[in-house]
């Protein structure tokens, strides 16, 4: 049977649909990773964008997301979330290519340890400020049976959607602010009390942090449309997760490049 082009193309566009699971989007990572960089001591920043061959820690933020079309990084395809039915990590219910946490863990031990070739390094780090983001997107820390939300189906000012798109990317642009502005407001937010009391946690504790977030994430009227009430009541959950991954993702290099 012969395939037209513009079928083909339609094919993969619902699978892309199907599929689709970026985290945050490029503002929220690009917001994770400048946090990440003013919280850091100037040196250690220094120390990272070197590894990284003079990209910034923010700049890189998007970079596991891109290479999901390279079919060289496709064992990474499930790294971006982990599933998790009451906060408790259980590595029965996980994907067999791995999962963000047990991912995370491992990667953040392997350059600690060192010992790796300039590319194998710049790799692991770039998957590394990836992921802490993905950690505390609550909808890649998912419960078992929706795909993090991109199950539930919404109606978000009359665009069809899925809740998962929406924590992923509408809150945040509905701000219509530049990721540096958002950056620069939250950074006005971030006291060392608050850094203390988002370092004291484990990643363990941050799993708990995002399930005890869903009752809000599923807030979602009976007929599905979300709008202005939604974000009133809402978007101070995605502030507060940037905030505690910039935060958090400024202590993990630290404790390895610091």
């Amino acid at each position: 049977m012969k395939i037209t082009k513009q079928l083909t193309l339609a094919i993969l566009l619902v699978i892309s649909t199907q599929t689709s699971s970026f985290a945050w989007g490029a503002i929220g990572h690009y917001v994770i990773g400048k946090l990440a960089e003013w919280q850091m001591k100037p040196q250690t920043v220094e120390k990272v964008e070197a590894i990284l061959n003079k990209e910034s820690i923010s700049g890189v933020g998007v970079w596991m997301d891109n290479i999901r079309s390279d079919k060289k990084y496709e064992y990474t395809y499930t790294w971006h979330w982990v599933t998790t039915a009451d906060g408790e990590y259980d590595p029965s219910i996980q994907e067999p290519t791995g999962d963000a946490y047990g991912i995370f863990l491992n990667i953040k031990e392997t350059l600690k340890k060192g010992g790796l070739n300039p590319e194998e390094e710049r790799d692991l780090l770039r998957m590394l400020i990836h992921i802490v983001g993905d950690l505390h997107q609550p909808f890649h820390v998912g419960k078992p049976g929706d795909r993090g939300g991109n199950d539930v189906k919404v109606s978000y000012f009359n665009k069809e959607t899925n809740i998962h798109a929406v924590w992923d990317t509408d809150l945040i642009e509905n701000k219509k602010m530049s990721y540096s502005e958002i950056a620069a407001e939250l950074q006005k937010r971030i006291s060392p009390e608050l850094i203390d009391q988002y370092t004291s946690k484990t990643p363990a504790d941050w799993l708990r942090e995002a399930v005890a977030i869903r009752p809000a994430m599923y807030d979602i009227p009976a007929n599905g449309r979300i709008g202005y009430d939604y974000i009133y009541k809402h978007y101070h959950h995605v502030e507060e997760r940037l905030m505690a991954a910039g935060i958090r993702l400024a202590q993990v290099l630290e404790e390895i490049y610091g």
